[in-house]
């Protein structure tokens, strides 16, 4: 016999084979489907045609935005006009070794290894440094999520230069938030280019119109573009599945035309710009201009704007697909378009302002205006894809205030939609174009959230090389040097253009940034709160007799942020109403720095005391990119996993052989006891449907217990084992009822002003727009109740 409170060295020693042979048996369908999960998240070998029709698909998701550039470069690069031919020489020049460093061998070639099981973007990386450490400000994480099949940790050797890093990094908490602000300034700048590329890209390709009627006003050409924009953002409810098949020949075509045309006028005005490959005209370009030369990378540094974009749009394709269709397409054709438009330009420096347009044939021009236009918006609508995914992400991380987030494709997980956001980038979208009205100032604006979220990607890929590569320190200094000289130097120019519109990323960034910042502040308040004032089941059961606690039909599912222990809502709902439904359920949300967990490791159950309770825990883990559809039937899959807990459960119960040994439970001397196989074995069972590891069991309720509201002193019979799964099933349909937290979060008194502000105003507002939980979990509003607490910060 193994009486409960028995330790682990006392049972150590007895037989355990049986159980043992039971084990194995359970674990092996487990590993083998685990097996099959690791190879879905594997880059399966493709041929040599697949991968080259892979490649053609990835020009519309991955190069819209980047293959739009030549649109108005130059423009900004020359904003005052060009006063010598070898200007443009060196300008181009600039311009290749751009394309070169940055795009081809910084990003394409080692930026896009740094990813998140595909995923990519500076949340992903945030993602992949907090599971390799402890880095997350909430510390809600359990060695069980570590056994998921997408979650890829490795140990650091001890005394390495990466172990002593993230050790650095754990230490104090001020490292953690510092290093989680510099994810959101970053994660804010590529918010901000979902509203600066549509603005830029569709003024710039629209005002073609004006190159063969002069005198057409740029107010026309603001108002055709802000038609476009309207329209843009109009459909985006419908969705890029049904339209996606036109962006690859879209874009190819564009990229086709731009550098047939590149290669055209190099030979038609002046092969002499093909000297600017050499890199010797990049040094006499800064020592002929100074100062102007400095300023004006600004507007070279456009030349490499969507390469941000192309980062976060490589869990679409396969990295090779990516790298064989920059370095042998896009490349090239940027390429000839650059050179061409500065060969145009040796002959034609009073063009300068529509030199894109102006260098187009007079045959092609309006073919060429209407691919421009197409290329625009599909350049657009990628970068504004990738803000809702952004979002997303932010949102799963707890950045973010609980936005609206559609499906709007059966096939593509990645394909979302939210209104919210999706109106917040018209507007601003809107404001930027009838704002400034032209392409400069709108791309200083652009160049320097681009040249911000690429030097938060470098210092990110730095803690990447150090804690998940391993790389040697002199690669890692050897990057972060050529990295921070080429982009220290392109942030330096768009500095000196703040005042010229540099100033709004800048602003918008700020706005994102403080919403985010307070959300999530408050989010690691509640959840502290959470945690020091949970209670225990002793307590809630020394309540019963005084209270008469009673229970009454129906399931009740109590929602809370906490994957162990009794939250604080159940005590306060049950000492003001003292009764409880016949089967509890408390239910845990969590979403883990993961790209997703799979359907069959989703849901964690396991039993809270004994089985006359009739109290468990489940606890739902996602990923940030899942998310709940509204047909994703929540209730439904709770209780399919509950009743496949009890079924497996039943299979493991031990032999019972006296009804009068209420105090234990009863162990054949072939096997261990219940408790000891659960917590030392770590039996995943049914594709960790039922996950004992959890936590250990908050309290073992003993049978004899005096507290007869719970009905504890029935005894645990095998027939009322038998009929658990019947008593379940008749208590859902005598009703379920959804219990969540109505918290009302406010400052502690003498607080100072600006907490006050955050907290009872910004933050109050934001939870008063945002959705809430009965929205997220599709709660009918007739099965809902909520529990309201204030807590005080």
């Amino acid at each position: 016999m193994a009486e409960i409170g028995e330790t682990d060295e006392t049972i150590e020693g007895r037989n355990v084979g049986a159980m043992w042979d039971l084990e194995q048996k359970l674990d092996q369908p487990m590993d083998e489907e685990a097996h099959k999960l690791k190879n879905m998240h594997r880059e399966k070998g493709l041929s040599t045609l697949m991968l080259l029709r892979l490649a053609f698909q990835s020009l519309g998701i991955v190069y819209g935005d980047l293959g739009t550039s030549p649109l108005y470069v130059f423009y900004n690069t020359f904003p005052e006009g060009i006063k010598d031919t070898e200007d443009v020489i060196g300008a181009v020049s600039l311009i290749i070794y751009s394309l070169l460093l940055i795009p081809l061998i910084k990003y394409v070639f080692i930026v896009c290894k740094a990813n998140d099981n595909g995923q990519g973007g500076t949340l992903a990386i945030y993602s992949l440094l907090c599971r390799q450490g402890k880095l997350k400000l909430v510390p809600d994480q359990q060695p069980s999520d570590e056994e998921l099949t997408t979650y890829s940790r490795s140990l650091l050797p001890e005394g390495s230069l990466a172990a002593k890093t993230m050790n650095w990094l754990e230490k104090k908490d001020s490292r953690k938030r510092a290093l989680l602000i510099i994810v959101l300034v970053g994660t804010c700048m590529t918010i901000g280019d979902g509203i600066f590329t549509p603005a830029i890209s569709v003024l710039s390709a629209t005002g073609g119109i004006k190159v063969n009627n002069p005198e057409m006003s740029s107010e026309t050409v603001v108002i055709v573009s802000v038609l476009i924009l309207v329209a843009l953002f109009s459909m985006q409810h419908y969705g890029t599945d049904k339209v996606a098949w036109l962006f690859a020949p879209i874009v190819c075509i564009w990229l086709l035309l731009i550098g047939g045309t590149g290669l055209y006028n190099v030979f038609k005005y002046d092969t002499s710009v093909l000297k600017a490959f050499s890199p010797t005209y990049v040094y006499t370009y800064f020592r002929r201009r100074g100062r102007d030369g400095w300023v004006s990378l600004g507007g070279i540094l456009l030349s490499i704007t969507g390469t941000e974009a192309l980062y976060d749009d490589i869990a679409y394709f396969p990295l090779l697909a990516i790298q064989l269709a920059f370095a042998f397409f896009v490349f090239p054709c940027l390429l000839l378009a650059y050179c061409g438009q500065a060969a145009y330009l040796m002959k034609n420096k009073e063009h300068y302002a529509e030199a894109f347009y102006e260098s187009i044939p007079n045959s092609i021009y309006w073919p060429m205006f209407i691919v421009a236009t197409g290329a625009a918006i599909v350049g657009s609508q990628a970068t504004i894809s990738g803000t809702y995914s952004i979002i997303k992400q932010a949102v799963a991380h707890g950045c973010f205030p609980q936005v609206k987030v559609v499906h709007t494709s059966k096939k593509f997980l990645g394909q979302i939609y939210s209104p919210d956001i999706n109106w917040i980038l018209m507007i601003g979208c809107i404001a930027v174009t009838a704002r400034f009205k032209n392409q400069n100032q709108i791309g200083n604006a652009y160049g320097t959230a681009v040249a911000i979220v690429m030097l938060v990607t470098t210092f990110l890929m730095v803690l990447v090389m150090l804690l998940v590569w391993r790389c040697h320190w002199i690669l890692v200094l050897i990057f972060t040097v050529l990295s921070l000289v080429v982009e220290g130097a392109y942030f330096s120019a768009v500095l000196l253009k703040i005042n010229q519109g540099g100033w709004v990323p800048l602003v918008v960034a700020a706005i994102f940034l403080l919403v985010m910042l307070i959300w999530h502040y408050v989010k690691i308040k509640r959840y502290e709160f959470q945690v020091h004032s949970k209670v225990s089941m002793s307590w809630i059961l020394g309540l019963g007799p005084s209270l008469g606690l009673v229970r009454v039909p129906g399931v009740g599912l109590v929602y809370s942020e906490l994957a162990s222990g009794v939250p604080h809502i159940f005590s306060h709902f049950i000492t003001n109403l003292p009764a409880i439904h016949s089967a509890v359920v408390f239910v845990c949300v969590k979403y883990l720095p993961v790209y997703t967990v799979p359907e069959e490791e989703r849901f964690l159950v396991k039993r809270i005391g004994s089985k006359t309770l009739r109290m468990f825990r489940c606890v739902a883990r996602y990923g940030y990119k899942d998310l709940h559809k509204k047909d994703d039937d929540f209730e439904t899959k709770l209780f399919n996993n509950l009743f496949s807990f009890i079924r497996i459960e039943r299979m493991m119960e031990p032999v019972s052989n006296s009804s009068n040994s209420s105090r234990t439970y009863i162990c054949s001397q072939t096997h261990q006891s219940r408790e000891d196989l659960i917590n030392r074995n770590n039996i995943d069972m049914l594709s960790s449907i039922v996950d004992y590891t959890t936590s250990t069991l908050d309290m073992i309720i003993p049978l004899d217990s005096p507290s007869n509201a719970f009905s504890l002193s029935q005894e645990n019979t095998v027939e009322e084992d038998t009929n658990e799964m019947e008593f379940l099933k008749n208590c859902r349909a005598s009703g379920v009822v959804h219990i969540l937290g109505n918290t009302i979060v406010k400052a502690r008194r003498g607080s100072s002003l600006p907490k006050k502000i955050a907290i009872d105003y910004v933050y109050a507002f934001l939870k008063k727009i945002c959705r809430g939980n009965n929205v997220i979990f599709n709660v009918p509003h007739e099965s809902l109740l909520n529990v309201g607490q204030v807590f005080y910060v």
